[in-house]
């Protein structure tokens, strides 16, 4: 009995030895390419502008396409180590946009380039516009002005997105004159002949309340010859001043001095507009659709440089006019001919000063009062 028992023991014992364990199963091994997504997979209310990426970890992409639900393929670019895909145009408001493609891993295996993500819907798109225009040639006073079509609440995120590049250096600020118009202004007048660029990036620019930038606007412009009016009333004269030399000084009369409302009132405008014939009216003063040429509007508040040949007695003698800078006929077809839209007009020696409230005023504030009204 206990020789049966040790064999079976020494049996046993030789199996536990020397046999080996039973073999296991392994899982194939994954692709080990990796590929992310910007904005994330199922990602809503992206902004239009933001950046839109694909890339690939351990991998190559072998091909990226992005297409929004009618179909139409977003323009792209492969960087040149295949690691990555950007989109390089913006998108649109709105839009679900789809991912498709592959990748190839450094193990020879494919994976797909899928998902799907959607853009914001704004509550509304704000038009916008910017002046002066492309290819214009504009005085030495005349600011940039961006114009909006319902007030703006985040000034600030507009203003981030507005730039001025100039051909040579010059100092200025952006100000908000009021909540649908901001100006760039420089510190002092342009440099004659300097070449400018503006830039307004506003397309995706939350405005706040739920609207959005509809479009980004650019422009660029010249600056023309320097041309300043030296409007001084007590002298009775308006001088020309062109690139520091004076070449002109005409026989003027003045707004009535001793009448508030008929005063021509201290400060630095700009011309606004040219007309050859402009109809004036002023029911409080008795004369409507009165007729006159050679008419350079510099204030919204009613002030042109024209020809009042009716006036020809007071040219050079009397103030007496309702504002306005009169000239004789010949003189004002001179002065209109010369100017450009932006050449100032310093009005000096008045008995009262215009206050900064008609459009535009640009040059009607110090420079501490314009830089104060940056949203920056």
């Amino acid at each position: 009995m206990w020789t049966v028992l040790a064999g079976t023991l020494a049996a046993v014992l030789l199996l536990s030895g020397c046999g080996s364990p039973a073999p296991t199963e392994r899982a194939p091994a994954g692709p080990v390419a990796r590929v992310s997504f910007e904005p994330g997979p199922d990602a809503r209310d992206v902004n239009p502008t933001a950046p839109v990426r694909v890339r690939v970890e351990r991998g190559r992409l072998d091909e990226v396409e992005l297409t929004n639900e009618d179909g139409k393929q977003v323009p792209g670019e492969l960087a040149p180590d295949g690691r990555s895909w950007k989109a390089t145009t913006e998108l649109g408001y709105g839009k679900t946009y789809t991912w498709s493609g592959s990748a190839t891993g450094d193990d020879g295996k494919q994976v797909s380039v899928e998902g799907s993500f959607t853009t914001l819907q704004p509550e509304r798109t704000v038009r916008a516009t910017i002046n002066p225009t492309d290819g214009a040639e504009v005085g030495v006073a005349m600011p940039i002005s961006v114009k909006f079509d319902e007030p703006v609440e985040d000034k600030a995120a507009v203003q981030r997105a507005l730039t001025v590049q100039t051909s040579v250096p010059v100092e200025g600020a952006w100000a908000w004159l009021n909540d649908k118009q901001v100006d760039w202004r420089p510190k002092e007048y342009w440099p004659a002949h300097t070449r400018v660029s503006v830039s307004a990036k506003l397309y995706g620019v939350p405005y706040g309340g739920g609207a959005y930038g509809r479009a980004d606007l650019t422009t660029d412009f010249t600056i023309g010859r320097e041309q300043i009016v030296k409007a001084a009333v007590g002298t009775h004269r308006m001088v020309v001043v062109r690139d520091g030399q004076q070449v002109a000084s005409y026989p003027a009369s003045y707004g009535e001095e001793n009448d508030p409302g008929r005063n021509t009132p201290n400060g630095t405008y700009i011309i606004m507009e040219k007309n050859p014939v402009e109809i004036m009216d002023n029911p409080r003063y008795g004369y409507r659709d009165v007729r006159k040429t050679w008419a350079a509007r510099f204030s919204n508040h009613g002030e042109f440089i024209h020809e009042n040949e009716e006036n020809a007695a007071a040219l050079g003698k009397v103030n007496n006019s309702h504002g306005c800078i009169n000239l004789s006929a010949a003189d004002a077809k001179a002065y209109y001919d010369s100017a450009l839209i932006g050449d100032p007009v310093e009005v000096t020696g008045s008995a009262s000063s215009m206050p900064p409230q008609y459009d535009v005023y640009d040059w009607l504030l110090s420079w501490d009062q314009w830089t104060a009204k940056s949203a920056l």
